[in-house]
């Protein structure tokens, strides 16, 4: 799923949050943002530091 990828892309590239949510066919980094958080409770730049 989106939210699977989206994990995997933070873990194992060094690719910024809006190359991320621009690869994954989000309109732009904030909506990317929302999704994700409603998806693991965390931002993407927290995920990535846990």
């Amino acid at each position: 799923a989106l939210a699977s990828e989206a994990k995997a892309l933070l873990r194992h590239t060094d690719w910024n949050i809006s190359e991320i949510s621009y690869a994954l066919g989000f309109a732009d980094q904030a909506q990317f943002n929302n999704f994700f958080k409603k998806q693991t409770n965390l931002n993407p730049s927290s995920f990535r530091q846990v």
